[in-house]
């Protein structure tokens, strides 16, 4: 059964990483979901989601059912945070400036940076998808030193050639890069054909 660690940050987006949670617990995988509190607060913001009750309990309410597993960012202990804890990789979407810049420069100071820093030790898939623009030059160094160590970087850049009709349709998009990225077969979104 696959296995993936998913992490949100505080980057805009968080839809992004809410649909791709559940396309890979749709289809029966297993995910390890870290949310900063930044991430938190873009949920309620973004998504309008009330958190009444734990995060846990709160993001069980939203996301489908399936093998999902809850980490506070600070829990720097858990499991995944092992080389050890063998995974099929690590998906960070949204992906904040800052934790490219974190990762990129080998920083652990929570659990989402320590996971990543795990995941790159290892060599394992590791998919980034950076929300920010404009980018400045550190920005840009900071990806390319993380693209030279493999990270595939998938910045939220919804394509218009399929018509999309609506907010889920752009969202679609961009997951459906990163399934394809991972190696998935889905159809969440119409490809390309010449007319």
């Amino acid at each position: 059964m696959p296995k993936y660690i998913v992490a949100f940050t505080g980057a805009s987006g968080v839809i992004y990483g809410v649909r791709l949670v559940g396309e890979l617990l749709n289809r029966g995988f297993e995910v390890h979901l870290i949310t900063s509190t930044a991430a938190r607060i873009v949920m309620e913001q973004e998504l309008l989601w009330v958190f009444e009750a734990s995060l846990e309990d709160t993001l069980r309410k939203y996301l489908p059912e399936g093998k999902l597993f809850f980490y506070a960012n600070d829990a720097i202990a858990s499991s995944i945070a092992s080389g050890s804890f063998l995974t099929d990789g690590m998906i960070i979407m949204p992906c904040t400036m800052a934790t490219v810049s974190a990762v990129a420069n080998g920083s652990s100071r929570n659990l989402l940076e320590r996971a990543a820093d795990v995941v790159l030790k290892e060599k394992r898939p590791f998919i980034m998808v950076p929300r920010e623009t404009p980018l400045s030059s550190i920005h840009l160094k900071n990806m390319l030193t993380l693209s030279e160590m493999g990270v595939h970087i998938i910045p939220a850049m919804p394509a218009f050639y399929h018509q999309p009709q609506n907010i889920d349709d752009m969202v679609a998009f961009v997951v459906g890069k990163v399934l394809d990225a991972m190696h998935i077969s889905h159809d969440i979104f119409k490809r390309y054909e010449q007319k």
